[in-house]
């Protein structure tokens, strides 16, 4: 009974300690992992207040799996293939190329023999797939380029994981009186891959199709984690890593029509195990070990980062990313990986080298992963923002009655109602692939920065009797206005908002004109819908109208408000016209200010 009352107290301390930990550090603008990892040192190694550490991460590592599953269901096969460059390719190379280096390194500045050296070395060369992935889950980077790059090269190194398992014993003391088991072991693997992508093609469909047709939720969930912790441990059993297991289970669904049903049933289990996982991780630090090893350890972390980071640099751009996309690869994976725990405990079985040794290994590895959110945050000194493209300013011909300034989406479609109401536009934009690719169209805009005063004499504002500020963003926006109320004040000024509070700050600057991009869609999408419902058109315009009219008349009001002068009638509340015989059953109130928090 009293065992049960301290498992269940340890389960409260996990749960306590997730709960604290992400919100405090992301207030403070620091990743939940490191979080996660401070909570699991407070309560493990600082406080002992739980223990048992690897029975944790055994457990935590289902989150693990669970994440390679969902990422799984985001790659159809097809995309799969597509990136088979970057995992066999660059994958390969980065396992292979820092393996050796580290080896070298360990030779050269240790007296280890060669074969702990190797051992060492390649598996050193491993990253974390769970500290990785979820850097780039909580940044939103994992579907650009470099984030992409990145999964390529954590996939391949999971695939290493079986080659390196099978090199252990033959680097043992006996490996001359080992039995050869590595074209078996491999058989064996090749198997049980065949078998699962033979289930995933012709039975999962098939059984959560039965299962939805239940409409039983729970079923739906149970069959979910049953599918991919049957595929992780299938992909155990046969020497594989139980995320690639995961992996392939979740490719295999990617085209199913449950995908997002699936997605959302993992999700929960998902966020919590990988919490559990990483506080596990803090709680394996062994503080005697560091506190003895400390300056092996503070010379071995930044040393063994930064070949890693070096090496996966320079072979990212042997492999054609870009120098920012190579340099957020390189920060993103320097740590050492979850999977060296297993191999260099089997290095102790084997007799290859001490306890002593593996445990300082795994404290190098722990500590290089703790301070991976803090190498990520070197990248603001090693990128700098590429400047933008350029090209000549040539402004022949420019000048006529409409100045338009901007020519993203909005000014696109705005030129398209002036050019066919047979007004002469000036059009300038700031970004010179734009403007190349308008040319190829055979139309004509200009390049240049509307934020210049020259730019725009050039451009011919004198001339103009309306200027059309068209620009994205509202501080580019602002600042274009500034400049033409202060410089040329007999200007026209009519102007995209951003959202309504630009929309107040642009009416207290006295524009002649200004909307906001989404308002007038927001209103047609609403008529539009109002329609399919069955209402009738004479209504809809009273609709639509209506609302228009209440918009102005809390504008107006903030206006007032906001510039101190004696406050306006307070408008109705915003339902619909009041037709008895055409009554919608249900009417909205909005709260003032919330028709549209951002563009």
């Amino acid at each position: 009974m009293a065992a049960e009352a301290s498992e269940f107290t340890e389960v409260l301390l996990l749960l306590g300690a997730v709960a604290v930990a992400a919100p405090a550090f992301k207030s403070i603008g620091l990743a939940t992992v490191l979080g996660y990892l401070a909570a699991g040192i407070a309560i493990g190694p600082v406080a002992t207040l739980i223990t048992g550490s690897e029975e944790l991460l055994d457990f935590g590592e289902i989150g693990v799996v669970l994440l390679l599953f969902v990422i799984g269901l985001e790659l159809k096969p097809s995309r799969l293939w597509s990136m088979r460059r970057d995992i066999f390719g660059l994958g390969a190379a980065q396992v292979v190329l820092t393996g050796a280096v580290l080896t070298a390194l360990a030779l050269t500045l240790t007296n280890l023999e060669w074969q702990v050296a190797t051992i060492i070395g390649f598996t050193l060369a491993l990253s974390s797939t769970a500290f990785a992935l979820q850097l780039l889950e909580e940044s939103g980077d994992r579907n650009r380029r470099y984030g992409q790059t990145s999964f390529s090269i954590l996939l391949f190194q999971d695939l290493a994981i079986v080659p390196l398992l099978a090199l252990v014993p033959l680097l043992s003391p006996g490996a001359e009186n080992a039995e050869p088991g590595g074209l078996d072991d491999l058989v064996i693997a090749l198997a049980s891959i065949a078998a699962l992508l033979v289930a995933g093609r012709y039975l999962l469909n098939p059984l959560f199709r039965i299962i939805a047709n239940t409409g039983a939720r729970e079923a739906m969930i149970a069959a979910a984690l049953f599918v991919v912790l049957g595929a992780a441990a299938l992909m155990q059993h046969a020497g594989l890593s139980m995320a690639m297991g995961a992996f392939i289970a979740g490719v295999m669904l990617a085209e199913s029509s449950y995908r997002h049903e699936l997605e959302s049933s993992i999700e929960p289990f998902r966020g919590v195990l990988l919490a559990v996982f990483f506080m596990a991780v803090g709680l394996s630090l062994e503080l005697g070990i560091i506190l003895e090893n400390w300056l092996t350890i503070v010379i071995a972390v930044p040393l063994i980062m930064l070949v890693k980071a070096l090496v996966t640099y320079a072979l990212c751009r042997l492999f054609g990313s870009t120098h920012v996309d190579a340099v957020r690869v390189g920060l993103l994976l320097p740590q050492g990986g979850e999977f060296g725990f297993v191999i260099f405990s089997a290095a102790v079985a084997e007799f290859i080298f001490p306890q002593s040794l593996a445990s300082l290994l795994i404290a190098i590895i722990t500590v290089s992963m703790a301070a991976t959110p803090l190498t990520i945050g070197l990248a603001r000194y090693l990128i700098r923002e590429e400047e933008d493209e350029t090209i000549d300013e040539n402004f022949e011909g420019a000048g006529s009655d409409v100045l338009m300034i901007g020519f993203s989406r909005f000014g696109q479609i705005a030129s398209q109602i002036l050019l066919s109401g047979g007004a002469r536009v000036t059009i300038i934009d700031h970004s010179a692939n734009r403007v190349r690719v308008v040319e190829k169209f055979g139309f004509r805009i200009y390049y240049g920065d509307g934020r210049r005063k020259d730019v725009l004499e050039a451009a011919g504002i004198r001339q103009a009797r309306i200027v059309a500020v068209c620009t994205h963003g509202r501080e580019a926006t602002d600042k274009i206005v500034d400049l033409i109320q202060r410089e040329f004040p007999h200007v026209r000024l009519f102007v995209r908002s951003y959202d309504r509070n630009h929309t107040l700050s642009l009416r207290a600057r006295d524009v002649e004109y200004e909307i906001r991009e989404t308002f007038e869609s927001g209103l047609m999408f609403g008529r539009v819908t109002l329609e399919a419902m069955g209402i009738e058109g004479i209504v809809l315009d009273e609709i639509v109208d209506d609302v228009r009219r209440r918009d102005e008349e809390r504008l107006s009001i903030q206006v007032a408000e906001a510039s101190g002068r004696e406050r306006l009638s307070t408008p109705e509340p915003l339902v619909k016209p009041r037709r008895e015989s055409r009554r919608l059953d249900k009417v909205a109130d909005l709260p003032d200010g919330l028709d549209e928090p951002r563009n």
